[in-house]
Formats: structure tokens, C-alpha cells, sequence
């Protein structure tokens, strides 16, 4: 019978075992222990695993291992669909690089600052976390050296492929040395990234970890059907359960900051967490999260990408969302490296196909639960108060309040019980502990007016969240004011309607729901954004780069830029709209925050690329056949 496997066995070095040890690991999981030996005698590994089973340690832990410190130079290079996942990936590194010493982690990202990331280059750091976007954006300045890297990942290969940025990263990768060790995680393989796993990783070795299901054992897995309001069910489940921090998903960014503002009205510690917001208030808001200071986050699914705080114990799916996937990503948030956590989701009538989806394709028994009942309520609020009465008889002026209560008591002739129960009924005013029973909606059968009362009521439970939020303007629709834009890009270029879309969208932080319509000229292009753009915004377009040309962004007067029916407009004038979720209040997938853009010309790149197919191959048959990689 062979031994259980311990990072002590994996000839790890001194000062990376002192550090995993301080973060407690006990022993590695098994993509761990397969993936480590290999990774440390420097060979190609295709890991097939889901979100939660340690992958990163799997990969960071025997890279840093292999890292000489002595060169100031990239050696590693890890590519992550977004910011948020690049920030967590690079915060490992350093976390088990803790005791290396002459080891430096940089993460670049859309969204920060070229200075910082340029200071962290000149200065030689050895590890570089990226998303493809910024990464392609400093290949272009030149401002980032990868001849002596020495090891190539790709993390969450089929998130960075649904999210478009393949391209990029072929790019990339073909910018990188051809004698390096290549890996690969994905938790699904489609064939684009099966092309890629045969085309740029040598004898690979494949790690697959297949598990029971596709979610955590250790998350109990709850769903509610929605017969109220959602945003009154969502403070009623606040209140009843019992967790330490808790995470809730939307499906808009819009949507995160109307439920975090009927939260903290309710009393709730909370904010929202979305793409609107820049870096560093979203570095803020996760920070307060770790430390203690935030109970609660309203997030959208890419935002929260790679999201790992350990008080997470409660994620909330307020908006159920459309593929399995994103919620096996989401209720990963919790029931992390063996911790216990619960995932509630709230279905509506119309979204039971979702549930059945969701439930076949994880093969998990999700339970139906029942909202939790006043009485439920009433008893956690009298809990909350007993706690705090009991903290406060080590007040030091407690005895100054003893004398006036018995004071009170006498001046007004009431016993003990009478005196306190006037005091509880003051002091509970701003929360009560009474809880009114919420009325569950009866549906109706349908008829000629069924179609309208449905709508109403979609309209009711949004508006709730709306109305109460007193005087503010909503939603930017088609009908606010916009101005034409005229870049220096067109589809001689090689430009298309994403590249556009990803660059204005990540580079300056601009939310796309305040993208309008994009017009593809031969020469040039033009883009409808809201009247009165910052000139300093304006400013940093001028020197955004896409397909290799400068955006020389300016503000379009010429009539035939203005008018809808002239120029051949790209797949027939494509609206932004029409890519993803409707204009009016809603918007469309996030997928474009993390930096996704383009900045690739097809037409030089693909003679370039030609070249160094052939002469990537030569190489190869030099060294020998390689093995196919049998990905069944």
C-alpha cells in the first residue's frame, strides 16, 4: 500500500514548504499531487479540473520552484480571463513566495496604471500574471521582454475562449519562445482548445480529476421558487441564516448597486462589486470583505471571478444564471479547500427549465426550501439582541444606568418587567423585533390578459428595487444624447465590431451600456458614446492602440458619419445591442471586462503566423514525432 502523498514528498524547496505550511495546507489535493512532480522535471501538463480543486497551488507552487532568481527577467508567464482572477492568481505566487527570496510577482491588467506596471518591469519581475489584453498592449510598446521566459500557463483556457479572447492569446503565445514548458487548465475542452493543447503543448501529460459531481460536496446546495418579491426574500434569508460573509449574484451591474443600496437601508453591512467600478475601489471593497469591515457583496459573475476570501460561507444566486457553468463558478466562492458553505438559489416560475439544467449537467440534488417563516425571523432578532445585552453589562457606566432605571421605575410606578419591556420597545424602533408574515403571490391561470400580468408583475419586482430608491435617474436608454466618434481604423485594417467594443469598454473603464451604435467604414470607424466625454478621456483614446493602429479618437461632425443608412455597415449595421442582453435597462454580458480586445491584424498576422507554423514545425521534426494528446 503506497504512502499518502505530503508537500514534504514533493521535493519542494525549504523556504516554499515554510510558506504553504503558515498558509496551512495539510496536503496537496490531487491535482496537486499529480501535477507537481511533473510540472518540477519541467514537462507539459494538460489539467482538466473544475473550479475549487486547488489548481492554482498546482501550478504556482513547483513554477516557483523552478525560478532562478538571480535573472530579472519574465520567466513565468500566467494568462487569466480577467483582472480580478489575475490579482488572485498573482496574490498566491506571492503568498508562496513569501520566503524566496530575489523573487518578484507582477500582475498587469486593464484598468491600472502604465507607470506602476512599467516601474515593476524595469525592476525584473520574474513572475508576470496577465490578462491578453494589457499583456498584447505592452508587447506592442515593447515595454515587456518574454525572450527568457521559461514557462507558459493558461488559466481557465475555456472561460478565456467564451470570452473571445483566443485570438489574443495565439498571438501571444506565438510571441513567446519556442523551447519553454506550456500548461493548460481548463474545466471543459472544446475543440478550439483541443487545436491549441495539439498545436503548442509537446508530449503533454494529462491530468484529469473527475469528481462525483461537478460541484463541492462540502456546499450544501438549496433552492427556493419564488412566490414574492426577490428583494424582500433576500433580506428575510440574510436575516435567518447563519453565515459569516456572504456573496450575491446578479445578473447586471446596474442590478449590484440598486440591491447593495436596499441592503444597507435594511440594515445589512453590504456593497457592490461590479465593472463600472474602477480597480482600486474594487481592490477596497475585497479587502474590507477579507478584513471584517463588509458582510455582504452584490456582484455580477466576472466581477467575482477568482474571488476567494475565506469568511465567504453563504453565496445567494438572486438572478439564477443561464448555463451550468457559471453556477458551478459562482457557488465556488464557498466551500473552499474543505470549508463548509450553502448556496441558495431563487428560481422563478418561467426559469424552472434553468433548475432542471443546472441539476442534470452537475448532477446535483438541489432540495427546494420554503421562505423563511416570521416567527424564524423574530427568533434570530431576539438572538442578535440577547447578544448584545449581554455585552453590554461589561459597559463601564453600567451602574450609572442601573440607578436611572430604578429611578424611572419608582418615578413612574412600574415593575422590573414593566420598565423593560417599555425599554425594548424604544430601543428596537430602528429594527423592530415584530416580523410581519409576507404575503405569497397566487399565480393565475392563464387568459387573454395573462401575457400583461406577467409582465407586470417582472416589471413589480424590479421596480420594487427601483422605487425604493427614492429620486434617481434610471437606466440610460436609446433615447439620451449621443455623440458620433470617428477613430482612424476601418475594415482595411482588419478591425470588427469586439475590438472596438473591448477597447472602450476595458481601456477606459467605460461600462458598455454606454456604447451605442458601431459604424465599419473602409478607412475608418465610427462609435456613438453619451454626450460631454471628459477631455481627458477623449485625451487617452488618442494613443489606444487596435489591430497595431492608433485610435486617434475625435468628436464627428461629418454627415455621412451621422446618418444611419450611408456606408456598408459591418453584418448589416450591427447595433451593440444586439450582441448580448437588451439596451433598454438591461446590457450586455460582461465578458468584456478583464480587458478583451483585439489587437491583432489578421492580414500581417497570418502570413507571420504561416511562417512560424513552418518553422515551428521543422523544429520539431528535428526533435522526433510528438505524441498526439488522446483527449477523450
Amino acid at each position: 500500500m503506497s504512502e499518502p502523498v505530503t508537500f514534504e514528498s514533493l521535493d519542494l524547496s525549504p523556504a516554499i514548504l515554510k510558506a504553504v505550511e503558515e498558509l496551512g495546507y495539510q496536503s496537496p489535493s490531487e491535482i496537486q499531487a499529480q501535477c507537481i512532480p511533473l510540472l518540477l522535471e519541467r514537462k507539459d501538463v494538460l489539467g482538466l479540473a473544475q473550479t475549487g480543486t486547488g489548481k492554482t497551488a498546482a501550478f504556482a507552487l513547483p513554477l516557483l520552484n523552478n525560478v532562478d532568481a538571480s535573472v530579472k527577467q519574465p520567466q513565468i508567464l500566467v494568462l487569466t480571463p480577467t483582472r480580478e482572477l489575475a490579482l488572485q492568481v498573482a496574490e498566491a505566487f506571492e503568498q508562496y513566495a513569501k520566503y524566496t527570496r530575489g523573487v518578484e510577482v507582477l500582475a498587469l491588467y486593464g484598468g491600472q496604471s502604465y507607470g506602476v506596471q512599467l516601474s515593476a518591469l524595469r525592476r525584473g519581475a520574474q513572475i508576470i500574471v496577465a490578462t491578453p489584453g494589457r499583456l498584447i498592449d505592452h508587447i506592442n510598446r515593447k515595454t515587456i521582454d518574454l525572450s527568457n521566459l521559461n514557462a507558459l500557463v493558461l488559466d481557465e483556457a475555456d472561460e478565456m475562449l467564451r470570452m473571445g479572447f483566443i485570438d489574443d492569446v495565439e498571438s501571444i503565445m506565438e510571441k513567446t519562445p519556442e523551447e519553454k514548458q506550456t500548461c493548460l487548465f481548463s474545466a471543459t475542452m472544446p475543440k478550439q482548445i483541443q487545436s491549441i493543447c495539439s498545436k503548442y503543448l509537446d508530449n503533454a501529460e494529462q491530468v484529469k480529476i473527475t469528481p462525483r459531481n461537478s460541484t463541492v460536496d462540502t456546499i450544501e446546495q438549496v433552492y427556493w421558487r419564488a412566490t414574492t418579491h426577490k428583494n424582500k426574500a433576500i433580506v428575510r434569508f440574510l436575516e435567518a441564516e447563519d453565515y459569516d460573509a456572504s456573496i450575491v449574484f446578479v445578473r447586471t451591474r446596474n442590478d449590484t448597486v440598486q440591491l447593495a443600496e436596499l441592503l444597507e437601508r435594511e440594515g445589512f453591512s453590504a456593497a457592490p462589486l461590479n465593472g463600472d467600478m474602477n480597480q482600486q475601489a474594487r481592490e477596497r471593497t475585497v479587502e474590507r470583505l477579507k478584513s471584517g469591515l463588509l458582510d455582504i457583496v452584490i456582484a455580477t459573475d466576472v466581477a467575482a471571478r477568482g474571488l476567494d476570501v475565506d469568511r465567504l460561507s453563504l453565496v445567494i444566486n438572486y438572478d439564477i444564471p443561464q448555463d451550468s457553468e457559471a453556477y458551478v463558478h459562482r457557488i465556488g466562492r464557498t466551500g473552499r479547500a474543505g470549508r463548509k458553505g450553502k448556496a441558495i438559489l431563487f428560481v422563478k416560475g418561467n426559469e424552472r427549465y434553468l433548475l432542471r439544467n443546472i441539476m442534470r449537467h452537475t448532477r446535483s440534488d438541489i432540495e427546494q426550501v420554503e421562505l423563511p417563516s416570521a416567527k424564524i425571523v423574530e427568533q434570530k432578532r431576539i438572538e442578535a439582541l440577547q447578544n448584545k445585552l449581554s455585552m453590554s453589562l461589561d459597559h463601564k457606566d453600567i451602574e450609572f444606568f442601573s440607578e436611572v432605571a430604578q429611578g424611572l421605575g419608582e418615578k413612574l410606578e412600574l415593575s422590573q418587567e414593566q420598565l423593560a419591556a417599555a425599554l425594548l420597545c424604544l430601543a428596537q424602533q430602528q429594527s423592530p423585533l415584530k416580523v410581519e408574515e409576507i404575503k405569497v403571490q397566487q399565480r393565475e391561470r392563464r387568459d387573454r390578459d395573462g401575457n400583461r400580468d406577467r409582465r407586470d408583475d417582472r416589471r413589480g419586482e424590479r421596480g420594487d428595487r427601483r422605487g425604493e430608491r427614492g429620486d434617481r435617474k434610471g437606466r440610460r436608454n436609446s433615447s439620451e444624447p449621443m455623440d458620433t466618434y470617428r477613430i482612424e481604423v476601418g475594415r482595411e485594417h482588419g478591425v470588427q465590431v469586439k475590438n472596438i467594443v473591448g477597447a472602450i469598454a476595458n481601456e477606459a473603464d467605460i461600462s458598455s451600456k454606454f456604447i451605442g451604435e458601431i459604424r465599419l467604414f473602409d478607412e475608418h470607424s465610427t462609435v456613438q458614446l453619451p454626450q460631454d466625454m471628459p477631455a481627458e478621456t477623449l485625451t487617452h483614446f488618442q494613443g489606444v492602440h487596435i489591430c497595431q493602429r492608433p485610435m486617434k479618437m475625435t468628436k464627428s461632425t461629418h454627415p455621412a458619419d451621422q446618418a444611419r443608412g450611408n456606408g456598408n455597415r459591418r453584418e448589416g449595421g450591427r447595433r451593440f445591442e444586439e450582441r448580448g442582453e437588451r439596451r433598454d435597462g438591461g446590457r450586455r454580458s460582461e465578458g468584456r471586462d478583464g480587458g478583451k480586445r483585439s489587437f491583432r491584424d489578421p492580414r500581417t498576422d497570418k502570413r507571420r503566423d504561416g511562417n512560424k507554423d513552418g518553422n515551428r514545425d521543422n523544429r520539431r521534426k528535428e526533435r522526433g514525432e510528438r505524441n498526439e494528446i488522446n483527449f477523450s
